[in-house]
């Protein structure tokens, strides 16, 4: 387990990782620290080939509230060359999370605001408990939500966002689960134990699999269905057929027996 300024970073098993936004006192704002340390660490967490899932949630009472008031006091005096320079920062993060070739399980509680709602959009899983609160506030500043939207609209679908982004309305976990932003809502006392039940499923599957799951959906979502794709598509699943985890996979399934890969206990 470590601890930087903004991130409690912790490794309860080999093959698990739970990331937590550490600053309750202002409910996991961003300010540039936090966007620095997720960024690295992401970038960190995913050159580690032995990790199978991420889980990416908050101390405290919110999730992730949305920008710092300080940092917005700060970025009222920043030039326009200032705050591009800052806003592809951010953009760079949220980048680091949806590249990153391990699953992230996103566990939502609390408030989901502004930059919190795009921290979310960009994993892979999105739990959350029945009493969080979404909102796409920045209009109501006359801001738009410009780095997180490309995450966010795919998350919750176009339709949703012409909403949400222009009317800045607060909406409930039912209603973002309606319109599939998340996956799963539960009670905020069953939320730990259904995070811990997807990451199980993550880790029994095969790791070099999952990894190459989450890269197709990636690659493919939205993408003609041409000659190219569909010859890259028969070359992964050749790969795949042919390498050592795809060879252990089939020969255990028929050999009515546990992978290699499958850990001695559930991790997480």
């Amino acid at each position: 387990m470590s601890t930087t300024k903004t991130l409690d970073i912790q490794r309860p098993s080999p093959h698990v990782a739970r990331v937590w936004l550490n600053r309750p006192e202002v409910r996991n704002a961003f300010n540039d620290g936090v966007v620095a340390e997720l960024a690295l660490t992401f970038a960190e967490l995913g050159r580690d080939e032995s990790l199978r899932a991420i889980v990416l949630g908050g101390h405290g009472k919110a999730f992730c509230a949305g920008a710092d008031l300080a940092w917005m006091k700060a970025m009222a005096g920043y030039t326009w060359d200032e705050n591009r320079a800052d806003a592809q920062r951010l953009a760079d993060m949220l980048w680091a999370i949806q590249s990153c070739p391990v699953p992230v399980v996103a566990r939502i509680h609390g408030d989901c605001y502004a930059g919190g709602v795009g921290l979310a959009a960009v994993c892979d899983i999105r739990v959350a408990a029945s009493g969080v609160t979404f909102c796409l506030s920045e209009a109501r500043l006359g801001l738009l939500p410009a780095t997180i939207g490309p995450y966010v609209v795919r998350a919750m679908g176009e339709s949703a966002a012409r909403r949400y982004f222009t009317t800045a309305e607060r909406f409930t976990a039912s209603e973002a689960h309606r319109i599939g932003f998340v996956h799963e809502v539960v009670a905020a006392d069953a939320i730990d134990a259904t995070v811990d039940a997807l990451v199980a499923a993550l880790v029994a599957n095969g790791p070099q699999a999952v990894r190459a799951c989450k890269r197709l959906v990636l690659d493919v979502a939205g993408a003609h269905i041409d000659e190219a794709l569909r010859a890259d598509t028969a070359r992964r699943i050749a790969d795949i057929r042919a390498s050592a985890e795809g060879r252990e996979g089939v020969q255990s399934f028929l050999g009515k027996r546990a992978p290699a890969w499958l850990p001695p206990a559930t991790e997480g």
